[in-house]
């Protein structure tokens, strides 16, 4: 586990996650849906990999921390919107995106431009096809055939990975960890397109270490960078602030 993420002394492991069984399909990432809380959990020890030997990534849709912190994550297109990106610069909000070759693609130059000010680039697979029932080689060239693409066009590794439609099954797994991807991430809360915040289980108020997706452009969403800063301003009267999730996984 990477530098930030903090566990209270004498504090019990995390619980092992359930990689065998299987989310219930979700309506896209246009239209984030609440992803079923006993198929993620909080970042703890991966799975086994029975057939190989290895650990398989864990999937998380929280990080157990004490810090004050909650994660904001973005899938495609978020880049469409330049006053998000002002909003990015502005604030050096450590986001991070979950890129799909086939949406993101176009606009890579203006994302490499963000990396400085603290958004992190993450792969969402090449073409957005969702992987669950797919046979491994399928998986693992959407997976691997993206890390290819980030390291190339932006010299960067990416080891987070968005399943597309919050969808996989064990190949899932397996493909990512042949990719380097080191966890599978996923989310408790989610902003939606009219800016209210939905979760996928436990009570409904952010909590440290919560992943959070933003609905990044739904047709009837309202603007994105506006959403955002109406987040930021829910965030900081929680007592909370935006962390960066490469430091916590």
């Amino acid at each position: 586990m990477r530098r930030g993420r903090s566990r209270p002394a004498g504090a019990a492991p995390a619980a092992l996650l359930l990689p065998l069984l299987l989310l219930l399909p979700l309506t896209g990432c246009d239209r984030l849906a609440a992803a079923p809380a006993e198929h993620a959990a909080a970042a703890g020890d991966p799975a086994q990999d029975a057939d190989r030997g290895r650990r398989l990534p864990p999937v998380v849709d929280h990080v157990r921390t004490d810090d004050p912190v909650v994660f904001l994550t973005y899938d495609d297109s978020a880049e469409r919107d330049p006053a998000f990106a002002g909003l990015i610069r502005e604030r050096r909000l450590p986001v991070t995106l979950f890129l799909t070759d086939t949406v993101a693609g176009p606009a890579y130059g203006d994302l490499a431009r963000l990396r400085p000010f603290g958004a992190s680039l993450q792969n969402h697979t090449l073409d957005h096809r969702s992987l669950r029932g797919l046979p491994h080689a399928g998986q693992r060239a959407e997976i691997c055939g993206q890390q290819t693409k980030l390291r190339s066009r932006f010299g960067v590794r990416a080891h987070l990975f968005r399943p597309p439609h919050g969808t996989y099954d064990t190949t899932t797994l397996r493909a990512a960890a042949d990719c380097g991807i080191t966890a599978l991430v996923l989310w408790r809360a989610t902003l939606d397109a009219d800016g209210a915040l939905t979760y996928t289980r436990g009570d409904h108020r952010l909590h440290p270490g919560d992943i959070v997706a933003v609905d990044p452009d739904h047709p009837t969403a309202a603007n994105l960078a506006a959403r955002t800063e109406r987040l930021l301003e829910t965030i900081e009267e929680q007592g909370l602030r935006v962390g960066n999730l490469e430091n916590y996984l």
